[in-house]
């Protein structure tokens, strides 16, 4: 199958407090107090080697995308950017907001691409599709046995860029910011992901969303890279895919203000060398 869309995605989570009585039998209401047993769990589980809580106990947040049209020229590809944005409403509604990123990816059919995609991003959206009762048919019943959403080595329907960069971890499973240190993007700036749940908790969701959008327009510039370079993509086309990212930013940074940060962060990154 010919994707017509790449759609690069990520998605922002708080421990999902709700599950510790279950989970542990805790029964104290207090968020923080519930968000300690969960790594208290987490670290016992581990022997203390992690406190992160598994895929399951993420509470979804705020899922960003971009999307792009795929152009082919023979063995070429050039990607048009449609648009960046994040789902969900003003208010929180994490049912709502799984369920439409499911039917927007069932509209669309498209190339997927990500950073831990397959090993954090897509196994919660699962989690918590199965906790509010969101069916994705489609996610298992396209492609065949060999390409597909769930074959793992089908970059053309998932492209991991942690698992395809480390040669699905023959070398070390690098993080997006240690990839943009060394292309000149500019990776994390003014907040991580430890910063999200006392974010949340103080009603910052629109700061949280557009955090969000500058992980996924660093994951796709870490993509547009990693295109070219297999000879996937032209240096007119990553240089056209990049004047497309800067023209974006410089019509809507004024209504946006953290794409304007995130270009003047590139420029400072790359010595204002953005093309190629």
């Amino acid at each position: 199958m010919q994707h017509q869309n790449l759609f690069v995605f990520d998605i922002e989570t708080v421990p999902d407090t709700d599950a510790v009585p279950n989970l542990t039998g805790f029964d104290d209401p207090d968020v923080a107090a519930r968000r300690a047993e969960i790594e208290r769990y987490h670290l016992e589980i581990t022997d203390g080697r992690n406190a992160f809580p598994r895929q399951p106990f993420h509470k979804i947040v705020a899922i960003s995308f971009l999307e792009a049209e795929i152009e082919r020229d023979g063995a070429h590809e050039t990607y048009l950017l449609k648009e960046l944005r994040s789902g969900g409403e003003a208010g929180f509604d994490e049912a709502k907001l799984i369920q439409g990123f499911f039917t927007y990816l069932q509209r669309l059919r498209p190339r997927l691409v990500s950073f831990n995609g397959r090993g954090f991003d897509l196994p919660v959206l699962k989690y918590r599709a199965m906790v509010h009762g969101v069916s994705a048919p489609f996610l298992y019943q396209s492609g065949d046995k060999w390409n597909s959403y769930t074959s793992r080595y089908s970059d053309d329907w998932h492209c991991d860029l942690m698992e395809v960069l480390s040669d699905y971890g023959a070398s070390a499973r690098v993080k997006l910011n240690e990839v943009c240190a060394v292309m000149g993007y500019p990776g994390k700036f003014g907040v991580d992901g430890a910063q999200v749940a006392p974010m949340f908790d103080a009603g910052k969701l629109g700061e949280i969303r557009d955090y969000c959008e500058t992980d996924v327009l660093n994951t796709y510039l870490v993509y547009l890279r990693h295109m070219l370079h297999r000879g996937s993509q032209t240096v007119d086309g990553y240089n056209r895919a990049v004047a497309d990212i800067v023209s974006l930013i410089e019509t809507e940074r004024e209504s946006r203000p953290h794409l304007g940060q995130f270009l003047e962060a590139w420029g400072e990154a790359s010595g204002n060398e953005f093309m190629l």
